[in-house]
């Protein structure tokens, strides 16, 4: 039994929605990265695309603007009124949902990774790569940015690379691994950009 508060539980809304309700969110990009810009240059298409973890969904108003269908999901009610405030009257989707439980009608062809993976304690990783492949079409992509690093504490909760690959190449094919230049502070150093193919 986890006798913390459950503002110090990072698995539960709880814990973020007071790091937003304090203005504590050093994961707050204020913007789009530049691999994710260019991941949708070259893609040619508008994917309908889920950004689960979404925070302040930047990256959601950003691609919507450009034409995609976006669905931004996130579990705290605080990440959520934050989002809108940023997103105002957006063309997307803006739901307070768990990823774990979240029941679309329809699956996605791309979901978008930040900030998410390193969110969530590790206990909760083993179902991760199986709920991705589940709310993804047969040749869907996540795409995005990996914590990688074997740091024992977090959240940020860093992932070993080949913890990464053991996570998710059941499940997926990786086609694309770069490093990223222009990370946050707190997770500078240590992030890799990664495009992974939904395996049929």
């Amino acid at each position: 039994m986890n006798d913390k508060p459950d503002h110090q539980r990072p698995e539960l809304p709880d814990f973020w929605d007071k790091r937003f309700d304090e203005g504590v969110t050093p994961w707050n990009a204020g913007g789009v990265p530049a691999a994710l810009a260019g991941y949708a240059a070259a893609r040619g298409d508008r994917p309908r695309t889920l950004i689960p973890g979404c925070g302040h969904a930047w990256e959601a108003g950003w691609l919507a603007a450009h034409g995609w269908e976006v669905t931004a999901l996130d579990f705290s009610p605080a990440a959520i009124a934050a989002a809108r405030e940023i997103l105002g009257d957006w063309p997307g989707q803006l739901l307070c949902a768990d990823f774990f439980t979240f029941a679309p009608t329809q699956a996605f062809d791309l979901v978008y990774e930040r900030a998410f993976l390193c969110a969530m304690p590790r206990r909760l990783w083993p179902d991760y790569g199986r709920r991705m492949h589940a709310l993804l079409a047969p040749g869907g992509e996540l795409a995005g940015f990996f914590l990688l690093g074997d740091e024992p504490k977090g959240p940020p909760f860093a992932i070993a690379a080949d913890a990464l690959d053991a996570l998710l190449a059941p499940w997926f094919e990786r086609v694309a691994d770069a490093p990223v230049a222009d990370s946050l502070p707190v997770f500078a150093g240590r992030e890799r950009w990664q495009v992974w193919r939904r395996r049929d």
